[in-house]
């Protein structure tokens, strides 16, 4: 990691295993740039550990995720087999206006289709 994103190590941990579940579970999340080029990285290794699809990587999965089952069970059966034929690059991140608040630019991080073209 090299974004800090204003929290201390255990809150950043926290926040990414939850944007990173909310990306596989959703397929789609809208939040800040900074923290969706953040997540991109966990979401893509997530998908990696489930086309690795052994117990060792499931575990890890696992451990990321705080044991949510149901958002590993997705990521093993689901989308290793929708990315199967891709290699990386299994997120897109699409600009949208800045939030009123603060002026932070706001993005869509989406999963992409799962052929490779």
């Amino acid at each position: 990691m090299y974004r800090k994103l204003g929290r201390t190590n255990k809150h950043r941990r926290s926040m990414l295993a939850n944007l990173t579940r909310d990306v596989i579970m959703n397929e789609r999340i809208e939040t800040t740039e900074a923290r969706a080029k953040e997540v991109r990285k966990f979401v893509d290794k997530m998908i990696s550990y489930g086309k690795d699809g052994s117990l060792v990587a499931r575990r890890k999965a696992l451990a990321f995720l705080h044991n949510d089952s149901v958002a590993v069970r997705k990521i093993f059966d689901d989308l290793a087999v929708r990315f199967a034929s891709r290699n990386g690059g299994y997120t897109r991140i699409l600009k949208l206006t800045e939030r009123r608040g603060d002026d932070a630019l706001m993005v869509i991080l989406e999963l992409v289709e799962g052929d490779a073209k």
